[in-house]
């Protein structure tokens, strides 16, 4: 299935995305190491972003199927760039924690996590990009 995206450069190194489907919109900001002010997402922020969304995404779906509650497990993303010799991410270090209240067999945490581990953002970055997953509760 394909989705489109709609992108205008908006100049001062902001960019809006208008999201196909639903008509939402996103904008984007160069980071302050690279000359923006910080005051939106940047690019590589919704990288991050997007690989935490999807690992909690795979996680709701695969504990739906076995009947588990993870509502308000939280997952915190840290990005961590090369400068040179050319600028991209190196690591994103990912802690998906549980809730106290969060309650679950052995063999269901394992399914559960073994699918946020290998959700489709994750297989989507190039192997040069170090993903450091940790698990709490």
């Amino acid at each position: 299935m394909a989705v489109e995206v709609d992108v205008v450069y908006k100049g001062n190194l902001f960019c809006e995305a208008v999201h196909g489907p639903s008509g939402k919109v996103l904008v984007t900001e160069a980071p302050t190491d690279n000359g923006g002010t910080g005051s939106e997402f940047s690019p590589t922020d919704l990288v991050g972003t997007a690989l935490g969304t999807c690992m909690l995404t795979i996680m709701g779906l695969i504990a739906r199927r076995e009947g588990v509650n993870i509502e308000g497990t939280r997952v915190r993303v840290v990005k961590e760039m090369v400068p040179a010799p050319e600028r991209r991410i190196r690591s994103l270090d990912v802690t998906v924690t549980y809730p106290p209240d969060c309650r679950m067999t052995a063999e269901q945490r394992a399914s559960i996590e073994q699918a946020a581990a290998l959700c489709p953002v994750t297989r989507s970055l190039h192997p040069d990009v170090q993903v450091n997953l940790v698990f709490t509760q």
